[in-house]
């Protein structure tokens, strides 16, 4: 049977029974949306880098010691430990991280919008950066679900495991998000 089409529980079965290629099996299995998730949240590709392969240190060194508890959700567990090595950074620099990427680039510029004319062009550009500007606004627990839900398309349940806080409250915080961005649209009198 090859590799490629073992379930992850088999592969990290054959990486502990010694099989060091069924490790590389997993980890190119997943590394795209690890990798890219890391890069969404730092905005940083060097930082990026670092913490993907801390990722996946933590993982070797969790599986190896054995207390890795296989609930076939290895996906969800690795990407929690990235998420959780990111937040470290960012509370260990004091910095949180913004809708910018390294370059500066607004995150919005990378979503695809069907464009007619310059006129509509500059009119999405201008809604994305008020659009940036009030999430930025928000308070960091409102805001980072905001990030999660809509840029990184976590699930509520997914969010809920990553900042270990029921899916209730997950959902209250997006309500009081979307809240409070209305509240603060009609304060600003902003339009779009």
């Amino acid at each position: 049977m090859r590799t490629q089409l073992l379930s992850d529980k088999e592969l990290i079965d054959q990486y502990l029974a010694g099989n060091e290629h069924a490790l590389e099996r997993l980890i190119n299995r997943y590394k795209d949306k690890v990798f890219t998730s890391i890069l969404m949240f730092t905005k940083d590709k060097y930082l990026a880098e670092d913490i993907f392969q801390d990722t996946f240190i933590k993982v070797i060194d969790t599986l190896r010691s054995g207390k890795y508890k296989d609930e076939g959700k290895f996906a969800p567990w690795v990407m929690r430990i990235s998420y959780n090595l990111c937040i470290d950074h960012f509370r260990k620099s004091k910095r949180t991280p913004t809708i910018t990427n390294g370059d500066g680039v607004d995150i919005f510029n990378l979503l695809v919008f069907e464009e007619e004319n310059p006129e509509e062009s500059m009119m999405m550009d201008q809604a994305r950066k008020k659009v940036r500007n009030l999430i930025n606004d928000l308070p960091d627990e409102q805001k980072e679900v905001v990030i999660l839900r809509h840029f990184f398309n976590f699930s509520f349940k997914e969010i809920a495991e990553m900042t270990d806080v029921s899916i209730n409250t997950a959902l209250g915080r997006m309500r009081y998000s979307l809240i409070n961005l209305r509240k603060m649209i009609d304060q600003k009198q902003i339009t779009f």
